[in-house]
């Protein structure tokens, strides 16, 4: 299948905006929008699970002002949002609770619902939030969501979830999330090859595994077990022996695969997207990319 979506080197994730792991405050979190769009970034992706609606909101308020036609935002199907508490990895983040629901109706009241608080009257894709649980339901609501969007995809970290879709030709896009990285390099054996022989594009995001690679504790949102910090330390000491930092191994790493088309880099101000980008520009040895190649980690 040939896709009509091109897509630019990086975009901006909005996870962080949305309290993800700590409070981010609503100026900090436009500045960071504003700093990512002086810094060329024209790419944007958010979803209502994402701080229970307030990552979406606060994109729209920064994104208010800048002409629609210079930019491309996705957004999330999948999940409602209901009076309860907000999922815990979000801090600050309003009374509503996360609720998952592919139904037609669901899907329709979703993306209404997205489209309010991004102040706007389209998105440009709509990607299946996390329907490992619910493949039935969201395969029934594609032809609805598609009715919705220009462009449809699915926004997973299960290998398994994207290779379905993929692989019956449903989606026009995806979005894979700690799959293809520094650490965990599953998505080149069955997905990346897949998605390069009919033409779909992927886009890499969770580059630093949930900030293991950036030097934190938590692997795809929870604590790393043992064995992960240690290989995080092993792969700190192979780049350090190129004077290389880990985050400029880990942030270019994904784009080095011709079947990955851009990244999705986080951030919860304007300094980590000014670094986030610079690290993109560091000189990375040839005889490094050569060691990690052969120093498998998954």
């Amino acid at each position: 299948m040939m896709s009509r979506f091109a897509a630019p080197r990086v975009g901006l994730g909005t996870g962080p905006l949305g309290g993800l792991y700590a409070v981010v405050p609503t100026a900090t979190a436009h500045a960071t929008v504003d700093a990512a769009w002086e810094l060329g970034i024209r790419s944007f992706d958010t979803a209502p699970l994402y701080g229970s609606g307030l990552a979406e909101q606060r994109l729209g308020e920064a994104l208010a002002r800048r002409p629609r036609d210079e930019y491309t935002i996705s957004t999330k199907v999948g999940r409602l949002l209901k009076p309860g508490k907000p999922s815990p990895h979000f801090v600050g983040a309003p009374a509503l609770e996360p609720v998952f629901d592919f139904g037609r109706e669901g899907v329709r009241r979703s993306l209404a619902e997205s489209l309010e608080r991004l102040q706007l009257d389209r998105v440009d894709i709509a990607l299946l939030h996390d329907p490992e649980d619910h493949m039935d339901e969201a395969r029934h609501a594609l032809e609805t969501v598609r009715e919705l969007a220009p462009l449809v995809g699915v926004g997973t970290n299960v290998i398994e979830t994207a290779l379905a879709f993929v692989d019956r030709g449903e989606v026009d896009v995806v979005l894979l999330a700690g799959r293809y990285t520094v650490l965990d390099r599953s998505a080149a054996e069955e997905l990346l090859p897949l998605c390069e022989e009919r033409g779909v594009p992927l886009i890499a995001a969770g580059v630093f595994n949930s900030g293991l690679l950036a030097g934190g504790t938590t692997f795809d949102y929870e604590a790393a077990p043992p064995e992960l910090l240690a290989r995080r330390l092993e792969l700190e000491e192979i780049c350090a022996r190129y004077d290389v930092p880990l985050l400029a191994a880990a942030i270019q790493f994904p784009l080095r695969h011709p079947g990955v088309t851009s990244i999705l880099v986080g951030a919860r101000s304007p300094g980590e997207i000014a670094e986030d980008l610079r690290l993109l520009d560091v000189p990375v040895p040839d005889h490094l990319w050569q060691e990690l190649a052969h120093h498998q980690l998954t």
